[in-house]
């Protein structure tokens, strides 16, 4: 392993988002964390998030990756990963992105299953806080739109999850209704 990649000793998804926040990368928090925030139980190891495609959120979301040491997270590869030019062109060039960083695995999604990307998820989204220390504020994809995109993907690991996160959005109905 080089000695500039150590190996991930913590998966910190907050400080990964204060990364991109830093570098003023814009984008929608999706998949488990945005279902933890909003009361699913399920657990999750990486962060998934929609940018916004534009060139020069590229070129920002290239220099926070360039800062959270990203590299193509590749099966069987454990925590090194494989080295990728870290530019708005490459990133550009593909759909989704799975990458490890120095903070865990990072997904990038730019146009999740059942979704149109980025601006259709911000039309939903709700802006939450994200951990205490530090805190960070960020828009996450609605309960609804996390459910959408996994129906849409229906892998295995997907299909499992919506009943847990299903019953998740009839507790948010419920408490935004007023109720227990």
């Amino acid at each position: 392993m080089p000695p500039d990649h150590a190996p991930i000793a913590t998966f910190d998804p907050v400080s990964i988002l204060e990364v991109l926040q830093r570098f003023g990368v814009r984008f929608v928090v999706i998949g488990g964390i945005a279902a933890i925030s909003q009361g699913s139980p399920l657990p999750t190891d990486d962060l998934d998030v929609t940018p916004a495609r534009d060139e020069g959120n590229l070129r920002r979301l290239a220099g926070a990756l360039r800062e959270l040491e990203a590299r193509l997270r590749v099966p069987g590869d454990g925590v090194q990963g494989v080295a990728f030019p870290l530019d708005e062109a490459m990133l550009s060039g593909a759909e989704t992105w799975t990458l490890v960083t120095r903070l865990g695995d990072l997904d990038l999604a730019f146009a999740p299953s059942g979704t149109r990307g980025y601006e259709d998820l911000r039309r939903d989204a709700t802006e939450v806080q994200l951990g205490d220390d530090p805190p960070v504020r960020a828009l996450v994809a609605s309960l609804a739109d996390v459910i959408r995109s996994k129906e849409a993907a229906n892998r295995p690991k997907d299909r499992a999850q919506l009943p847990a996160l299903r019953l998740a959005l009839d507790m948010l109905g419920d408490r935004e209704r007023g109720g227990p």
